[in-house]
C-alpha cells in the first residue's frame, strides 16, 4: 500500500520554517518580554497544541447535560464512550467522542476556577470555542444587541480595547457607541462621572475591562451602575484573569452578567478565549452566536491546551506565581518613578504599567514618542510595545509606552531584578535625545540615544537573563544580538579578520563612515582606510566585491567595537554627529566573513588619504597631517541692474508685489501670503520659473553627489 503521509520532521521538510522557529526560540531566550499581554506556555499546553488533535472537524456542541457532570464522571472514559456509541451526540461530525471528552473538561475545569462563594461550578457556564478576545466579544454582541443599540466601554486612549466600540473595529461601526474616560486630574475612573454618563446615555451593554488601564476594576460599583439602568455588564478580564482565578485580584463572577477573557496572557495557556454566563437561558444564547453565528468549527488542540492550563491555574505555584506578578509590576514602577520617569494613570496595582515618554524632551522641545522609545528599548533587549495614554489623540502617534511582568515573572525575576530593568530602561530614556525632522507631508518625531549608554545596555540585559533559560546558565548562539565587549576575544590580538559588508546601496552608506573616497574602488581592489568608532580611530582596509558588497579587514582586538558601531550605524538610532537629524543610509549587514584576506607588511605601511569634505568623525583629524577643506565663506553679490523675466510686465501688471531675488526681480504673492499658500497647497503654484535653468547629474555615483549638496535624502528618490 503507497504511503502518502509525509512523517519526516520539519528541519528536514521544510529547513526555511524551521530556522525561522529556532530564531524565534532564540529572540525569547535572549530578550527581556515586558509585554503584559504575552507569556510562555509550559511545554505540556504546547504538546496538545502540536497533537494530532488538530486533524480533527467538530463543529457544534458536547451534549448540554454533559454541563452538569463533575470531573470525575467525565473521566469515565468507558462509560462516556459506550453513551456515544449508543446515543451519539448533537455534534456535526462523527468521530468526536474524545472531542466531547476533552471540551467537558476544559469546561468544568474553567467553571470550578473560577467558581465563588457567590456562584458554584455547576451555575457557571462556559463557552471554550471563541478562537480569540475580539471573536468571543463580537459574539456577545452578537448574542445580545441589534445593529444601532447603545453600548459604552472605555476610550482606547484610556486604556480601553479595540472590541470595546473602536470606530476601527466592527463594534464602533454597528452599535452606537460612547465612551467613558480616565478623570484628567487623577487619571482613574471616577465611578459618579460614570454614573452619570450611563443615566445619560443608557447603553444596553456596559463594558468594564481595559487593555492598557492599569488599575483592577471595582465590579460591584460597575454593576450597580449598569444594573440601575437595565444594561448587561459585560466584563472583559483578559489581562487580568490569571490574577482573578488565582483570588490576587477581586472577580466579577457575581456581579457580571457576561464575562469573556483570553487564556494566552497572565492565564500562560494557549491562544484562545473563553465566555462565561450564569444562565441557562443566555448560556444557549451565546452558544449559538459563537457557533454559527461567529465562527466555524472549534480548534480542539487548543481546548485541550486549556484544559490543563486551567488545570495548572489550581495548584499553589500558580497563586504564587501571580501573586509575584503584581509585587514585580509594582517594583518596576515605583522604581521608574524614583529615576524621574514620569507612570501614567498614577501607578498600578495588576501586572502592566505606562510610561509617559513625554517627560524625555529634546534640545528643541521635541517630546520622545512612544513608537521611538519602544523601538530602542528592543535593541536594548527589552520588549514593550507603544500605547496611547490619556492626552493623546491618535494611536498612529501614541506618547506612551505599556509593560508588564508576566513573561519576566515566569523566568524567575523578582523585585530587585526588576529594579536592575527598570534602572536600565530609566538609563536609556535619559540617555536618548528626540528631535522633528520634515517628512514628505508633516514633521516625524525621531531620536538618537548615546552609543556608550546603549552598549551597556544591552550587556546588563544579558547579565539579568543568563542563568534563567530553563534554570540553567545559558551561552550566547547564533541570533544576530551583539555585544562588543568580548564577541571576538577568542581570536588573537594583531590578526587581520574580514567582514561582509552588504546592502543594496552599500557604497552610499560607506561613503558617510569611512575616510577615504570608495567611489572609483575597482573590484577586488583593497584600500587602506580609517574610520571613527565611538571617538576611537580605526584602521583598516576595505574590498569591493560587487556594487552591493564590499569586504571589511580589522584587527582582531578592534573588531568588537568596530563591528558594534557599523550595525549600530546601520539600526539608525545612534548619535554620531552634533546634527542628531543626520541619519546614514541604510541598512546593511556586517558579518564575519567565511573568508580570510591576508595583509602584507608594505600594504600595511600605505597611509589613507583623508581629504574627502565629510565622513563621521571628520573633526578629529583636524590635529593631524591629513589636509582638510579651507572653510567655505559666501558673500551676498549686489547687483544693481536686476534681471527681469518675459513675464516681468505680466506680473507687474496683475499686481503681484515684486521683491530682488537671486539677482532677479521676481514675484512673491499677489494677493495674500495666505491665499498663495493655499493655491501652492491646493491647486497650482504661481511660480515664475522662465528665469531658471536644469542641472543634471550622471554616472554610478550621481546620487552620491547630491546627497552631498542637497538637503534631503536624494538616494532614497525611486526612478521617475
Amino acid at each position: 500500500m503507497p504511503c502518502f503521509i509525509l512523517s519526516d520532521p520539519l528541519s528536514k521538510i521544510d529547513p526555511a520554517v524551521n530556522n525561522i522557529i529556532d530564531l524565534e526560540a532564540e529572540r525569547q531566550k535572549r530578550k527581556i518580554i515586558l509585554i503584559p499581554s504575552e507569556s510562555s506556555a509550559p511545554s505540556a499546553v504546547r504538546e496538545s497544541l502540536g497533537s494530532i488533535l488538530q486533524n480533527l472537524y467538530a463543529e457544534g456542541y458536547p451534549p448540554e447535560k454533559s454541563r452538569a457532570f463533575n470531573q470525575e464522571e467525565i473521566l469515565d472514559l468507558e462509560k462516556q464512550i459506550t453513551h456515544f456509541r449508543r446515543y451519539s451526540d448533537p455534534r456535526y461530525y462523527k468521530g468526536v467522542e474524545n472531542v466531547d471528552i476533552l471540551e467537558e473538561l476544559a469546561r468544568r475545569r474553567c467553571a470550578e476556577l473560577f467558581a465563588n462563594d457567590r456562584f458554584s461550578p455547576e451555575k457557571i457556564y462556559v463557552n471554550v470555542q471563541p478562537l480569540s478576545g475580539a471573536p468571543a466579544n463580537n459574539a456577545v454582541y452578537h448574542a445580545l444587541l441589534e445593529p444601532g443599540d447603545v453600548i459604552m466601554g472605555m476610550n482606547l486612549f484610556h486604556g480601553g480595547h479595540l472590541s470595546h466600540g473602536s470606530s476601527v473595529s466592527r463594534s464602533g461601526k454597528l452599535y452606537k457607541v460612547f465612551h467613558y474616560n480616565v478623570d484628567p486630574h487623577t487619571e482613574k475612573i471616577n465611578y459618579e462621572t460614570l454614573r452619570k454618563l450611563v443615566e445619560e446615555k443608557q447603553p444596553r451593554i456596559l463594558i468594564a475591562g481595559y487593555s492598557a488601564y492599569p488599575w483592577a476594576p471595582e465590579w460591584e460599583k460597575f454593576a450597580e451602575i449598569a444594573h440601575s439602568v437595565g444594561a448587561y455588564l459585560f466584563a472583559d478580564i483578559s489581562h487580568i484573569a490569571g490574577m482573578i482565578a488565582a483570588d490576587v485580584l477581586p472577580s466579577p463572577v457575581g456581579y457580571a452578567d457576561i464575562i469573556t477573557f483570553t487564556t494566552h496572557k497572565t492565564l500562560c495557556g494557549p491562544r484562545g478565549a473563553c465566555i462565561l454566563s450564569f444562565t441557562s437561558k443566555l448560556s444557549r444564547i451565546i452558544d449559538k452566536a459563537v457557533f454559527p453565528g461567529e465562527q466555524g468549527g472549534p480548534h480542539i488542540q487548543t481546548i485541550a491546551g486549556m484544559a490543563t492550563t486551567f488545570n495548572i491555574a489550581q495548584t499553589k505555584q500558580f497563586r504564587e506565581f501571580q501573586k509575584q506578578i503584581i509585587k514585580n509590576s509594582s517594583a518596576l514602577s515605583s522604581q521608574l518613578a524614583k529615576r524621574n520617569i514620569r507612570i501614567a494613570f498614577g501607578g498600578t496595582n495588576t501586572h502592566l504599567l505606562n510610561i509617559d515618554c513625554k517627560s524625555i524632551t529634546g534640545k528643541d522641545n521635541t517630546k520622545l514618542s512612544g513608537d521611538m522609545a519602544a523601538r530602542i528599548l528592543d535593541i536594548v533587549g527589552l520588549v514593550m510595545n507603544a500605547n496611547t495614554i490619556p492626552g493623546d489623540k491618535s494611536a498612529l502617534r501614541s506618547s506612551g509606552v505599556r509593560l508588564g511582568t508576566p513573561w519576566i515573572t515566569q523566568r524567575g525575576f523578582m523585585e530587585e531584578d526588576m529594579i536592575e530593568v527598570a534602572d536600565i530602561i530609566a538609563d536609556i530614556l535619559h540617555a536618548t535625545e528626540p528631535y522633528t525632522v520634515m517628512g514628505k507631508t508633516r514633521a516625524i518625531t525621531r531620536a538618537k540615544v548615546d552609543f556608550n549608554v546603549l552598549e551597556q545596555a544591552k550587556l546588563r540585559v544579558r547579565s539579568l537573563i543568563e542563568g534563567t533559560v530553563d534554570g540553567k546558565h545559558t551561552e550566547k548562539s547564533g541570533y544576530p544580538y551583539y555585544y562588543y565587549l568580548d564577541d571576538f576575544s577568542k581570536d588573537k590580538p594583531g590578526e587581520w579578520l574580514t567582514f561582509d559588508i552588504i546592502g543594496n546601496k552599500i557604497v552610499t552608506s560607506l561613503q558617510w563612515i569611512f575616510s577615504t573616497d570608495l567611489e572609483n574602488l575597482s573590484s577586488e581592489e583593497i584600500s587602506p582606510t580609517t574610520f571613527y568608532a565611538n571617538e576611537k580611530k580605526i584602521s583598516c582596509f576595505i574590498s569591493k566585491q560587487s556594487d552591493k558588497e564590499y569586504k571589511l579587514i580589522l584587527r582582531a582586538e578592534d573588531a568588537g567595537l568596530a563591528i558594534t558601531w557599523l550595525r549600530d550605524l546601520s539600526d539608525g538610532f545612534i548619535a554620531f554627529d552634533a546634527d542628531y537629524s543626520r541619519k546614514i543610509p541604510g541598512p546593511f549587514i556586517v558579518r564575519r566573513a567565511n573568508t580570510k584576506n591576508k595583509i602584507d607588511n608594505k600594504r600595511n605601511e600605505i597611509s589613507p588619504d583623508h581629504t574627502k569634505p565629510y565622513f563621521i568623525g571628520i573633526e578629529k583629524f583636524q590635529n593631524q597631517e591629513s589636509p582638510l577643506l579651507d572653510d567655505f565663506h559666501w558673500t551676498q553679490k549686489m547687483e544693481e541692474n536686476l534681471k527681469r523675466t518675459a513675464l516681468f510686465e505680466a506680473h507687474r501688471k496683475a499686481g503681484a508685489r515684486i521683491i530682488p531675488f537671486a539677482g532677479w526681480e521676481m514675484p512673491v504673492w499677489y494677493s495674500s501670503v495666505i491665499d498663495e499658500h493655499q493655491a501652492t497647497r491646493n491647486a497650482a503654484g504661481l511660480f515664475d520659473i522662465s528665469h531658471m535653468g536644469v542641472f543634471e547629474a550622471q554616472g554610478s555615483h550621481a546620487d552620491i553627489f547630491l546627497d552631498c549638496v542637497c538637503g534631503n535624502n536624494i538616494s532614497d528618490l525611486k526612478t521617475g
